[in-house]
């Protein structure tokens, strides 16, 4: 399924619409480049779940917790993750198959460590159509 949006405020809508129909155990998998707008929809996700504390990119952390919403949410971002094998370090399995939800920024970089069903998110820009829109792709 194909989004278009053309802000920050709608990205965060759609992050927020998702979340709200998100169910425990589910993995969603989050890519797309540098500056695309992926902690803006993880944010939206967030709120979506309940979650009324601030959203940050766990970029240096890996990991963020968040467990104040109808569910948790384990946000992750694997960017720096030079070997899928450290994640076992942080008990991602643990997480995984756990009670909350788990976005993983990056996902393509422990494609191999995943479930087989997952929610995959794609986010691009498309400069041609402006500079604030994006395609997001849900499959």
């Amino acid at each position: 399924m194909n989004f278009e949006t053309f802000s920050a405020e709608e990205t965060f809508k759609l992050g927020e619409m998702t979340g709200g129909k998100l169910k425990p155990g589910t993995v969603v998998c989050l890519d797309g480049d540098l500056g695309v707008g992926k902690t803006v929809f993880v944010k939206g996700v967030a709120k979506g779940l309940g979650i009324k504390e601030p959203v940050v990119s766990p970029t240096f952390t890996i990991l963020q917790e968040y467990r104040e919403g109808r569910i948790p949410l384990y946000h992750f971002d694997v960017y720096r993750i030079e070997d899928p094998e450290e994640m076992y370090e942080i008990g991602f399995d643990d997480y995984l198959y756990g009670d909350g939800v788990c976005l993983i920024e990056w996902a393509k970089r422990v494609t191999e460590l995943l479930p087989e069903n997952v929610l995959r998110i794609t986010i691009a820009k498309d400069p041609e159509k402006g500079l604030s829109y994006r395609k997001i792709t849900m499959e």
